[in-house]
């Protein structure tokens, strides 16, 4: 594969892994305790380019394509999850909808600001009554003026609490609901009605932080729908767009992890001595790893392919939830595995292997749940 990629991405790829290894994993254990990223880490986020990799260059990003994009969260995730969230938002639900669907004025605005990393974005759809029921929002918008209104709470809302914009999806027409009465907007921290709520104290992920977000209402000058006038009520297509992308960078998030998991369990079975032997001469261990590896190898596989035709601009609605499906639910029962080859170990706070298994069991719900996504494969087998 690398022998495949262009120059540039191969040295991009590398200079990652390096980032990884050198900045990276030392600070991981200290991060998880500390529920916190450092801001020197930040800092090198941005210096890396690591905010803007999915943003053209016109507009101050790295232009990378989906499948470099992709490879790039993969090697972040073999390290902590928090690391590749922090930056994902920004380049993925934070900000494609601007990317995808906003007027020239707006992408040049904002784009460059979240590219630098000097405003981080993050994506405001789920809500305490309509969580995978996207379409039965509450929070709505309404005219008023030459600005709009917007009242209600989001919740769950991945880098909210140092976001500085968000794309916010509400309600626009009732009567019209999914079906062009639902809107995009643009929020920045500092709107007048617009505050923080409760901070969600999770099961993992730590370092990164979800948030409540109140709209008590919410005052935003009328251009703030994303694509102007003309996108009123078609806030819906753009966020079904929008995770379209999202359920890739799960993919690749899952794959990453599930790789370093593999890493791990195979470097232990060959060290662990048990009954005068390593573990890794048992015939059961080796059925494990075997298992582990060509789950690995298939969800690599089906991530990348979809990648590749996203970059070919062809619609991937039914390819993305598929990855999204198999890659998060294959990344559990590898996790599952990695902490059976570790025995006692697995279960204790020494080694890493139990903080990937509470960090890769969200994967299965954010960004829609498994459930969600044989919803969306099924319908899709069935309108062809």
């Amino acid at each position: 594969m690398a022998q495949d990629l262009p120059e540039d991405l191969r040295l991009m790829l590398d200079t990652v892994r390096r980032f990884v290894v050198q900045d990276l994993a030392p600070i991981s254990r200290q991060v998880e305790d500390e529920d916190r990223i450092p801001e020197e880490i930040v800092q090198k986020f941005r210096d890396l380019g690591l905010f803007g990799l999915a943003i053209p260059e016109e507009y101050g990003g790295l232009g990378l394509s989906t499948l470099g994009e992709i490879m790039v969260y993969e090697e972040l995730a073999k390290v902590n999850a928090c690391f590749r969230t922090r930056i994902s938002t920004s380049n993925g639900i934070g900000s494609m909808g601007i990317l995808m669907d906003g007027t020239e004025d707006q992408k040049r605005y904002y784009l460059p600001r979240i590219a630098s990393g000097e405003w981080t974005a993050a994506f405001a759809l789920t809500e305490p009554g309509a969580g995978s029921d996207a379409a039965n929002l509450a929070t709505t918008a309404e005219p008023d003026g030459d600005c709009w209104r917007l009242n209600g709470r989001k919740h769950f809302i991945t880098n909210g609490d140092c976001a500085h914009v968000f794309t916010v999806i509400a309600l626009t027409d009732k009567a019209k609901g999914a079906r062009g009465g639902i809107s995009a907007f643009i929020v920045e921290k500092d709107a007048p009605g617009f505050s923080l709520g409760v901070y969600e104290n999770k099961l993992g992920v730590r370092g990164t932080h979800t948030v409540e977000l109140i709209f008590d209402d919410c005052r935003l000058p009328g251009d703030r729908v994303i694509g102007g006038e003309a996108m009123i009520g078609q806030g819906f297509k753009t966020a079904m767009r929008v995770l379209d992308k999202g359920r890739l960078a799960i993919g690749a998030a899952s794959v990453g992890a599930a790789q370093k998991l593999l890493d791990m369990s195979l470097e232990y079975a060959k060290q662990r001595v048990q009954f005068g032997r390593p573990i890794g001469q048992f015939q059961m261990i080796q059925a494990m790893l075997a298992d582990m590896a060509t789950e690995v190898f298939a969800g690599r596989q089906m991530l990348y392919e979809a990648a590749r035709l996203r970059d070919q601009k062809r619609p991937i609605n039914r390819e993305a939830a598929m990855v999204k499906l198999f890659c998060t639910e294959m990344v559990g029962r590898v996790a599952d595995k990695a902490v059976q080859i570790h025995g006692g170990m697995g279960y204790m706070k020494d080694l890493p292997v139990e903080m990937f298994y509470r960090d890769v069991r969200l994967y299965r719900i954010y960004e829609g749940t498994s459930e969600i996504q044989r919803l969306v494969i099924a319908r899709d087998l069935l309108k062809d």
